[in-house]
């Protein structure tokens, strides 16, 4: 079971501060993010940055990980999602646990729910909250081609997920992780 932690993003609607970077527990949020996705249960873990990926690089402690950097990060989610499936291909995994860096509320007994739903190479589950899906989001290595041909801008494979709801088993987290994202300047005060 791979683990995908898609971590590019500028923090525009923070000041273009990236998310990657921000304190959490005295350490990057990226490092935060990457280990709870191994404790969960993924291995390996990749990881995709893309803005002020050399200062993250450089803080951050990220060498029990694959990196890789989306350079048309700008464009959004859906061109980090294609990198970082291109960049699990050759892994052998027969799944991927795909999370989001600015999530810090969901943590390993999450991902380790979601990973569980795994049934196979077409496997396609969901984190859910009140029954409503979130992340992190399980891709069967089966789908990861149509899942990348249609990743793009901001929604990622939103579009992916409802055209195939029906076969979406979703996986109540509601009682052990909170789906809220870091965004604002707001939010940051999630972070501890």
């Amino acid at each position: 079971m791979a683990g995908l932690l898609l971590a590019a993003g500028g923090g525009r609607r923070l000041g273009g501060r990236p998310k990657a970077l921000l304190d959490h527990r005295g350490r990057p949020l990226v490092e935060h993010a990457a280990r709870v996705l191994r404790d969960g249960g993924c291995g390996p873990v990749h990881i995709v940055l893309g803005a002020a990926a050399e200062a993250v690089r450089e803080r951050a402690d990220l060498a029990a990980y694959g990196v890789s950097v989306n350079p048309d990060w700008a464009r959004g989610m859906g061109s980090s999602l294609r990198v970082g499936l291109a960049a699990l291909a050759g892994s052998g995994a027969d799944a991927v646990v795909v999370s989001l860096v600015d999530q810090p509320g969901i943590g390993a007994a999450a991902v380790a729910r979601v990973v569980a739903a795994c049934t196979g190479r077409d496997a396609l589950a969901a984190a859910a909250y009140g029954g409503e899906r979130g992340h992190p989001v399980l891709f069967g290595a089966g789908r990861w081609a149509e899942i990348a041909a249609d990743a793009e801008g901001d929604r990622g494979a939103r579009s992916y997920l409802r055209r195939h709801a029906g076969a979406l088993t979703l996986v109540e987290c509601g009682d052990v992780a909170e789906p809220y994202d870091i965004d604002t300047p707001d939010d940051l005060r999630r972070l501890e």
